[in-house]
C-alpha cells in the first residue's frame, strides 16, 4: 500500500470513529449510514481538502453531505 492510500485509509477510519462517537452509534450503525449515503466515496474523493480540517469541521461537513444526499433521495 502506498503512502497516499494509507493516509486516506487512516483518515477514513478516523472519520468513522469520530462520527460514531458524535452520533452515539455502533460501528455497524455508522457504516450503514456511510454506505447508504456513499460517505466513504466522498471522503476519499475529497481527502486533500478535508484531511487538514478540524474534527469538528469534518463532522459538520459529513452531516451537510448526508443532508444533501437525503434531500436528493426525496426528490
Amino acid at each position: 500500500m502506498d503512502k497516499r492510500t494509507q493516509d486516506i485509509a487512516y483518515f477514513i477510519s478516523f472519520c468513522i470513529e469520530q462520527y460514531k462517537h458524535a452520533k452515539h452509534l455502533s460501528g455497524n450503525e455508522a457504516m450503514t449510514v456511510f454506505d447508504q449515503y456513499r460517505v466513504l466515496d466522498y471522503l476519499e474523493e475529497n481527502f486533500e481538502a478535508l484531511h487538514s480540517q478540524s474534527h469538528q469541521w469534518i463532522l459538520e461537513d459529513i452531516d451537510d453531505y448526508i443532508n444533501i444526499r437525503q434531500k436528493q433521495e426525496k426528490e
